[in-house]
């Protein structure tokens, strides 16, 4: 336990509750299920397409593209691809919409403990 601890003790419930209460919670929840739900069920629905073309198109998931190349191929790498994109957006997003939002929240907490 640091110096620091001992100086600020823990906040309270009541300081949690009024946290969770507060108008900056509410808008911190909105922006973040507005930015999670679509990207999720979007990402959701691209690897269901990718499972049922690998399953049920063998014919054109076998197509070349280049040399052994084909589309499952591509497609299958593309979800990587998809994975490290929707990872960026996200980051970018939480740094612009969520983290100031966060902080403020976190230095009322602070303040009041």
């Amino acid at each position: 336990m640091s110096t620091t601890d001992s100086a600020n003790p823990p906040p309270t419930d009541d300081v949690w509750h009024e946290a969770h209460a507060s108008e900056d919670f509410a808008t911190l929840r909105r922006r973040l299920r507005a930015f999670v739900f679509p990207v999720s069920a979007l990402f959701l629905v691209w690897y269901l397409v990718y499972v049922l073309l690998a399953d049920y198109a063998h014919g054109f998931m076998s197509i070349k593209l280049v040399g052994n190349i084909n589309i499952g191929l591509v497609l299958g790498l593309l979800q990587f691809v998809s994975t490290f994109v929707i990872t960026t957006l996200y980051v970018r997003y939480a740094n612009r919409n969520l983290d100031p939002v966060a902080e403020r929240i976190r230095a009322k907490v602070e303040d009041a403990s």
